[in-house]
């Protein structure tokens, strides 16, 4: 059964991080992904055969120093709904492949651009990556120990507030341009994107109750009701119990007296209520601490490993993880009960589809062994 997005055709051009996890996301719901890889191989941008974020795409290598590859690549552009890049400021212009050019051939065409800083700005032509964006928006700052802050991974600036980003622009300019005949440019940045799942917080901060200082708070590690504690087996539980009946069922389920605890939320006894937490959680590991809550409202869980999560009876129940080619791997999200998401393929080699993809977008055989000869496309 299609996608949600059956019938949506994407170009993307080869990138790293973000601008491919848009790409995969879109694939994953069902958009039509035709990836422009580089024609001569071993590059930075080439996928790996697990490069996850490759997943689900057709893809046709295309030399676009060549006047025809550029040519190739503008027929894309003309059978496309979106574009994806995420080159710097002034790249896929040089390259004669900038807005202007693409949406003069198709004024529909939703051009989306990914970037750290953006398309203007004094930083826009500036290197980063996810942890200067981050620390520029301020979602950096609060993540962490008291001493320092600690990257959380990139899924704040690459995937969450960039790719993510970039694939709700995209979706939201599509609907525009389907009402109005008139396509856009997205400019996904990941320093706004970041900004943006802030928002909450600077709420916080405005109703006074958000302090500057990391670990101080009550969602960044200060509550002994929202943390991790180490188990007897040099494990972690997950502990989440922020409202008064889960807080109630987390004493009661750690066998502790509601007496000797103390109010919730009086910050003086926090101290000595972590330290209880922590005793009590070190006398069992944590599988026996994930039975003994399972089917409480304590909110507690095991911290599994990236390994380990694919296992778990949850998620194997919901199928959250699948297996393609060999590799486990995240299932498309989210769900839908009438269009579900699907993965296309195992990523795939540069060019494995060259021929298929120029076909589809009206080239003669003849045409294609004429590309072939004067490699704008292998």
């Amino acid at each position: 059964m299609p996608g949600p997005l059956d019938g949506v055709v994407v170009t993307e051009l080869a990138g790293l991080g973000p601008a491919p996890f848009a790409g995969m996301v879109l694939s994953d719901l069902g958009a039509k992904v035709i990836r422009i890889d580089r024609a001569v191989p071993g590059g930075l941008f080439d996928p790996s055969p697990n490069d996850l974020l490759a997943r689900g795409r057709l893809s046709v290598a295309i030399d676009l120093k060549r006047p025809e590859g550029v040519e190739v690549a503008l027929r894309c552009v003309t059978a496309s709904d979106a574009l994806i890049e995420g080159f710097r400021p002034g790249v896929t212009e040089r390259m004669g492949l900038g807005p202007a050019v693409c949406l003069a051939r198709n004024p529909r065409l939703v051009y989306g651009r990914m970037t750290g800083w953006g398309q203007e700005g004094p930083l826009a032509t500036s290197a980063g990556h996810d942890i200067d964006y981050i620390a520029l928006s301020g979602a950096l700052h609060p993540i962490g120990t008291p001493e320092a802050p600690i990257p959380p991974l990139n899924l704040v600036g690459d995937f969450g507030g960039g790719g993510m980003l970039l694939v709700v622009g995209i979706l939201a300019a599509i609907v525009h341009a389907r009402a109005t005949g008139t396509g856009q440019v997205v400019d996904a940045a990941m320093v706004d994107g970041s900004a943006l799942l802030s928002t909450s917080h600077h709420g916080y901060i405005a109703d006074g109750w958000w302090a500057p200082t990391r670990q101080s708070n009550l969602l960044d590690g200060a509550a002994p009701f929202y943390g991790v504690y180490e188990t007897a087996d040099g494990e972690h539980v997950a502990v989440g119990a922020l409202e008064p009946q889960f807080f109630a069922a987390l004493i009661e389920g750690l066998g502790l007296d509601p007496g000797d605890v103390g109010p919730q939320h009086e910050r003086s006894g926090w101290e000595r209520m972590r330290a209880l937490f922590a005793s009590r959680f070190a006398e069992r590991t944590r599988e026996e601490w994930a039975v003994h809550f399972e089917g409480t409202d304590a909110c507690v869980a095991p911290v599994l490993s990236l390994t380990e999560a694919p296992g778990h009876p949850h998620n194997r129940a919901r199928s959250t993880f699948v297996e393609v080619g060999g590799v486990v791997q995240p299932a498309p999200a989210p769900r839908f009960d009438v269009t579900p998401g699907a993965i296309g393929s195992a990523p795939a080699s540069p060019g494995r589809d060259s021929d298929e993809v120029l076909a589809w977008l009206g080239f003669s055989s003849n045409e294609i062994g004429k590309l072939r000869e004067s490699k704008a496309v292998a």
